[in-house]
C-alpha cells in the first residue's frame, strides 16, 4: 500500500518558509541598525529650536549701490591746462579777495629757468606770510607756463633744484620751446606772425595765434576770471616794461611799471623795443585792458627773490588801496 507523503511535506515547506522569514527580518533590523546614523552616534540629539520669521521691516530691499563721497576739492590750486607734451599747468591760490592778481614764471622754461624758481620763492614766502596779502585780493600764481621746455632742460615739470641745469647757457635754449617747438610768447592775440624771432633767431609763434594748449589755457583762465593786474616774469635785461598792444599804455599799467621797479631796483622802461616783438602775451594783456608788465630778471640764473619780494609787495599794497 503506497503512502500518502502530502502531508509532511507541506509542513517541511511551511516550517522552511517560517524559518527564512525570520531571518530575512532579523537580518533587515539589523541592517537598519547598522545603517543608521543614531546607531552610531553616542551624543543625544539635541532639540532644535524653531528659528523666528525675519521681519522685513528691518531688512532694506534696496539694490542701488551705495555712491562714495566725493573726494575733497583742493581749492588752493587749479590745473588751468595740459602743455603740448602732456604736461598739466597748475596756477596755485592765496588770499579769497574781489581783486585777483595773476603771476606768471617759466614761459620760456628751461632756458629761463630762474623765473620759474622765484615764483616758487613767492609761493613759499605767501605759504608763510599769508597776512602779507590784503584782504580784498587773491592772488594767483602760475610757476610753469611751459613744462615741456623745463623738464627738457632740468627733468622737472615742477620744482627743481638749480644744480639740476646744465652750466652751458646754450644748452638751455632748448628748453625755450614747447614740446611742438613753439615760443609760447609769440602765439598770443596781439600782432600775432606765424614766423616771429628771438633776438636774431627766427622762431615760430604757431600755427595761428592760441595755436598752442598752453596759450589757450591762460586764455581760458583770464576770460573766465577778473583779472586786475599781471605780472610776468623773464630773462635776462634787468628790467620792468609796460605792456601796448598799440592802443596806448594804460595808466595802471605805468602805475605798475614804477612801483615795481622802484621797489626792487630794476629799470623802469616804456617799451621792450630790441627787436621785434609778435604775439607777446603781456601785450596781449593790454589788448584785454588788463594792467600788466613784464619783469625781466638780470641774469639767467639768480631768481634775485629779494629783489622781487620788494616789487611784489609794491603790487599788493597798490591793489590793497
Amino acid at each position: 500500500m503506497q503512502k500518502n507523503i502530502t502531508g509532511p511535506v507541506i509542513t517541511v515547506i511551511v516550517v522552511l518558509v517560517l524559518i527564512v522569514g525570520v531571518v530575512a527580518l532579523v537580518t533587515g533590523k539589523f541592517s537598519y541598525f547598522a545603517s543608521s546614523p543614531e546607531a552610531t552616534s553616542t551624543t543625544p540629539i539635541a532639540q532644535v529650536t524653531p528659528t523666528p520669521p525675519v521681519s522685513t521691516s528691518t531688512v532694506s530691499t534696496s539694490t542701488t549701490p551705495v555712491e562714495p563721497a566725493p573726494a575733497p576739492v583742493d581749492e588752493s590750486k587749479t590745473v588751468i591746462g595740459m602743455s603740448a607734451g602732456g604736461n598739466a599747468i597748475t596756477a596755485y591760490h592765496y588770499g579769497d579777495g574781489q581783486k585777483e592778481l595773476l603771476f606768471i614764471g617759466g614761459i620760456h622754461g628751461g632756458y629761463s629757468w630762474n623765473t620759474a624758481l622765484v615764483a616758487y620763492e613767492m609761493m613759499d614766502y605767501l605759504e608763510a606770510n599769508g597776512n602779507a596779502i590784503p584782504d580784498n585780493v587773491k592772488v594767483t600764481v602760475i610757476p610753469v607756463l611751459n613744462p615741456d621746455g623745463l623738464k627738457a632742460v632740468t627733468g622737472s615739470t615742477g620744482r627743481f633744484a638749480a644744480s639740476a641745469v646744465p652750466k652751458d647757457q646754450k644748452a638751455t635754449v632748448k628748453g625755450r620751446f614747447n614740446a611742438n617747438n613753439v615760443d609760447l610768447n609769440r602765439n598770443f592775440d596781439c600782432e600775432w606772425k606765424s614766423n616771429g624771432v628771438w633776438q636774431d633767431t627766427p622762431v615760430s609763434g604757431g600755427g595761428a595765434a592760441f595755436s598752442e594748449p598752453e596759450a589757450k589755457a591762460i586764455k581760458t583762465y583770464v576770460e573766465g576770471n577778473d583779472i586786475a593786474g599781471a605780472v610776468v616774469w623773464y630773462s635776462a635785461a634787468g628790467g620792468v616794461y609796460t605792456s601796448n598792444c598799440r592802443t596806448g599804455v594804460l595808466s595802471q599799467t605805468k602805475e605798475l611799471t614804477e612801483l615795481y621797479a622802484k621797489a626792487s631796483g630794476y629799470s623802469e622802461n616804456a617799451e621792450f623795443d630790441f627787436y621785434e616783438i609778435t604775439g607777446d602775451m603781456v601785450n596781449w594783456f593790454a589788448r584785454e585792458n588788463i594792467p600788466a608788465i613784464s619783469v625781466l630778471l638780470s641774469t639767467h640764473s639768480d631768481p634775485e627773490w629779494s629783489s622781487n619780494k620788494a616789487g611784489v609787495a609794491a603790487v599788493l599794497k597798490y591793489y590793497a588801496e
